[in-house]
């Protein structure tokens, strides 16, 4: 599994990318419109000038805004399509959304709520559906948020490469008691899931 990459990473990796050159941009663009300001005020500048014609500067601000733009968009489908391949050989869980908790359903027949239980660094994909009304299942450390509706499934992966507790929630507005839909994903070491997984008594 070691040769897995982590979506969380081109997610991030993406993310940072783009907010930095929109903070580059602001800045730049802020500056040189200070300078003009100052530079080219009326009382130093009776006559405009005319940039017209220059084939130069509009190649310039054609071809470059055309390049950050595709890179912009090369790195955003590296990080989708890692969200959509699933691994082979990942653990399958069966989930549904219901006015107002998560249940999940395990290879085994093993059933949760509330909470999923996972072996470290093993990557998990999530069956993903609803039994009611819209709902969306968003767990931020993995960068998973997906829509849960009747009689559609959809699915989402992640790889868990730490032990800990992760929150979830939904969100998407479901209901009187839409807050409380909330939850814990376990990321246990391969041992404790085995124990836990043959266990007849949940956590």
């Amino acid at each position: 599994m070691n040769d897995i990459v982590n979506p969380v990473t081109l997610v991030d990796r993406s993310f940072y990318f783009i907010i930095g050159f929109s903070f580059v941009f602001l800045f730049a663009i802020t500056l040189v419109m200070i300078w003009f300001v100052i530079r080219y005020r009326r009382s130093k500048n009776k006559t405009p000038s005319d940039i017209r014609g220059n084939w130069i500067l509009e190649t310039v601000w054609v071809i470059v805004p055309t390049i950050i733009a595709l890179l912009m968009f090369v790195s955003g489908w590296k990080s989708y399509t890692g969200l959509r391949d699933v691994p082979e050989g990942a653990l399958e869980i069966e989930v549904t959304g219901q006015s107002f908790s998560w249940l999940f359903y395990y290879p085994d027949g093993k059933e949760t709520e509330n909470e999923i239980v996972v072996p470290v660094n093993k990557p998990v994909k999530l069956n993903i559906t609803s039994e009611d009304v819209i709902h969306s299942l968003f767990i931020p450390a993995f960068r998973v948020k997906v829509d849960a509706v009747k009689g559609i499934y959809t699915y989402a992966w992640f790889l868990p490469d730490k032990k800990g507790e992760y929150f979830f929630q939904c969100t998407e507005f479901c209901g009187s008691d839409h807050s409380s839909m909330t939850g814990i994903v376990r990321v246990v070491s391969p041992e404790e899931y085995e124990e836990w997984i043959n266990k007849k008594d949940e956590w």
